[in-house]
């Protein structure tokens, strides 16, 4: 019988879901984003070439695959086409295994330019956006003023809907922001010179995969950012602007939750953050610059310096809960194998309570304290190791300890970046 997988981020991104699906993608006939923009970076390592795809689905590395862009998806033509030609650049020319919903909302240059506005406008309380513009397409989109992918195809109307969105935003830009404003004009030629390229890769991605999946093919969803920057469950204000939980699947495709049969969650060892926003676990100094360093912990889209600390279990049981998650895989394992100590975060302290999952809120998780419980470094080198039985004592110890703080099996231990540094402890196609 034909199995789904989902594949979401469980702590707040930069997990290693790129590797994770590039990893599963053989298994599968399609691979299908369902929700944020080219605000996502994944990083693939095959075979040591280094790739950073930020919109197409991390399984177009493999020959053949079809990959779709779901209606959950916010749309940018410049950065899709930018990224498509930089595949082609590297040999491989993809162009005609990727679908794009015509129900996408399109990002348009105007929301990179309210971005930047607004953040500048915050100073020290910035919330810390990649700048690309997803949050105003989100909010477009929920004030039903957006233009979609489909739109282009009527130009009449593309262009009476562009000038009419616009007025808004250029008076917000020039009178509030105090930013200049953007031509119409040039907006409206800019994002229509993408559409003959792109006619050919449209269609109705939710009725394909449904067609698809009553045929007994079975796909990976990829999600983007990770489930503490989800717009309901995450640290707000401190978030992005969709919905990366699992459930948004459904939402994002257009397919129905009982043709999803395994939700595995990516969560590193330890924890990363970018931008700003609470982080109980966070580490200061010499400790969280060597994780910083050994992890290469810098955004694969901003470039930005990631904070780091311990692993966060009440955050990962919150994750658990709001995904259902079935499994999980653990990334970065050998990022700690030079450390004397590991400390493993089994829950919080706030007003004199112990909590054991992350409370709802920015203001909320900024008062709580980690506990920690402590286990001994396995000081030997755990990288590119594929047996479970091959990992030290110390380190076996600890991801059993991990997986009972959350709540959940472990699927996969992940020893290096490339997909073959990879352990399999549970295959969630045959879970």
């Amino acid at each position: 019988m034909a199995k789904n997988v989902v594949v979401v981020g469980a702590q707040w991104g930069d997990e290693g879901k790129g590797k994770i699906v590039d990893w599963l993608t053989s298994r599968v006939d399609g691979v299908v984003r369902f929700n944020g923009g080219n605000n996502a970076g994944h990083t693939l390592v095959i075979n040591g070439n280094k790739t950073v795809l930020r919109l197409i689905p991390s399984g177009v590395m493999h020959e053949g695959m079809q990959c779709y862009l779901g209606n959950g998806v916010v749309f940018s033509p410049s950065a899709f086409f930018s990224e498509l030609d930089e595949l082609k650049r590297h040999g491989m020319d993809a162009e005609s295994r990727i679908h794009v919903s015509g129900n996408c909302a399109l990002l348009m240059p105007y929301h990179v330019a309210l971005d930047h506005a607004r953040e500048n406008s915050l100073g020290k309380k910035k919330i810390g956006t990649t700048g690309r513009g997803i949050g105003p397409a989100y909010e477009d989109k929920v004030a039903r003023r957006t233009v979609r992918v489909a739109d282009l195809y009527n130009e009449d109307f593309f262009s009476e809907r562009v000038r009419a969105v616009l007025d808004l935003h250029n008076f917000e830009l020039k009178n509030y922001l105090h930013a200049e404003p953007l031509d119409p004009q040039k907006v409206i030629d800019e994002v229509l010179a993408y559409a003959p390229r792109l006619k050919p890769m449209v269609m109705d991605v939710s009725h394909t995969l449904n067609t698809l999946m009553a045929q007994g093919k079975q796909f990976l969803f990829e999600g983007a950012q990770g489930s503490m920057l989800d717009i309901d469950h995450g640290t707000y204000p401190f978030v992005t602007s969709s919905n990366t939980v699992a459930g948004s699947v459904t939402s994002g495709a257009g397919v129905g939750p009982h043709l999803l049969s395994y939700v595995l969650g990516i969560t590193k060892a330890y924890c990363t953050r970018v931008g700003s926003g609470p982080f109980p676990t966070e580490l200061f100094g010499e400790d969280g610059e060597k994780i910083r360093q050994r992890g290469n912990e810098f955004g694969a889209v901003t470039g930005r310096p990631r904070r780091c600390g311990w692993f966060d279990g009440a955050a990962l049981r919150r994750a658990v809960e709001i995904n259902g998650l079935t499994g999980l895989a653990v990334m970065k394992l050998d990022v700690l194998d030079e450390c004397d100590v590991v400390k493993l975060g089994v829950g919080y302290r706030k007003n004199g309570e112990t909590l054991d999952v992350m409370p709802y809120g920015a203001e909320e998780v900024a008062s709580c304290e980690p506990v920690y419980e402590e286990f001994p470094g396995w000081k030997t080198s755990t990288f590119g190791i594929t047996e479970w039985d091959k990992l030290p004592e110390a380190a076996q110890r600890y991801l059993t300890r991990l997986s009972e703080v959350a709540g959940c099996p472990i699927a996969a231990v992940s020893t290096g970046p490339d997909r073959k540094q990879t352990i399999l402890l549970h295959d969630p196609f045959e879970a």
